[in-house]
């Protein structure tokens, strides 16, 4: 299961590394779907570092693109994704690669590798679980155990170019540093580092919210003790105004091959 993450090409180095590449396949599952807008999808650095790691490491790369975006997705299922359900992973996602591995692999000779580290061993069970009757596995979660910046001066070791959001400070490098799983400290860099793309986000949740004529969000915040869901038209005048209601620290995270929501339920 690869994408454009620092985890995700250190997993696969390891498998080539220990296995070779003549049955490796390198399955990325496109989110950006026909938009041209390079605010939609990946970071245009992904797509680069993606050619490139592929090179690095051998094996087949598989692209899938299910034809849709995640504003489609979140139309069409009238639900807009957040960090408690990313509708967008399943469909554009899991549903293509789970397909593509029905389609092409045999679960008795066939291991799925995702790419969480030593860090996430608590989320194993559940990967484990919902790839049978494929065997699943992480190989980061085994010795030596290697923190994200190690990953990347591995890496860079090999002579690759790490996709450019890593350099900007983001802490993942999914959905071009946005992504409905991160929390309000990534969106409030991405504000300052990348206003246009922010503004793209921005408008489009909005869309959804006068679509569903709903009071829906991305993002939630914690005030005296509640939750308060708050849009990002609200962040934006947060960080100006009230910067102290803003937690830095709440980054979010990357779940699109290891966390399975069920279908959310829509009104």
């Amino acid at each position: 299961m690869f994408s454009g993450g620092i985890g995700s090409w250190a997993c696969a180095k390891r498998v080539a590394e220990k296995y070779g590449t003549e049955d490796l396949y390198l399955v990325f599952s496109d989110v950006k779907g026909h938009n041209p807008s390079v605010h939609v999808g990946e970071d245009e650095d992904t797509y680069r570092f993606i050619d490139d790691a592929v090179a690095n490491i051998g094996g087949q790369y598989i692209y899938l693109n299910a034809g849709k975006d995640i504003w489609e997705v979140f139309k069409d299922k009238r639900y807009l994704g957040n960090s408690r359900l990313a509708n967008c992973s399943h469909e554009l996602k899991q549903k293509p690669a789970r397909k593509w591995l029905e389609d092409n692999c045999d679960p008795e000779d066939t291991i799925v590798y995702v790419g969480i580290d030593w860090t996430e061993t608590h989320r194993l069970p559940s990967i484990v679980k919902n790839y049978l009757p494929y065997k699943a596995e992480a190989p980061l979660t085994d010795k030596p155990y290697l923190a994200k910046p190690q990953l990347i001066a591995w890496a860079k070791d090999e002579r690759l170019e790490v996709p450019r959001l890593y350099g900007m400070g983001f802490a993942h490098n999914n959905c071009g540093g946005g992504c409905v799983r991160a929390g309000q400290g990534q969106f409030k860099k991405l504000l300052y580092l990348m206003p246009e793309r922010y503004a793209e986000w921005e408008n489009q949740e909005q869309k959804m919210r006068d679509y569903l004529g709903r009071d829906v969000s991305i993002l939630k915040q914690q005030r005296d003790g509640e939750t308060k869901y708050i849009t990002l038209q609200e962040l934006r005048k947060q960080v100006t105004s009230e910067p102290s209601l803003i937690d830095d620290f709440d980054l979010g995270g990357c779940g699109c091959f290891v966390d399975f929501d069920d279908e959310p339920e829509t009104e």
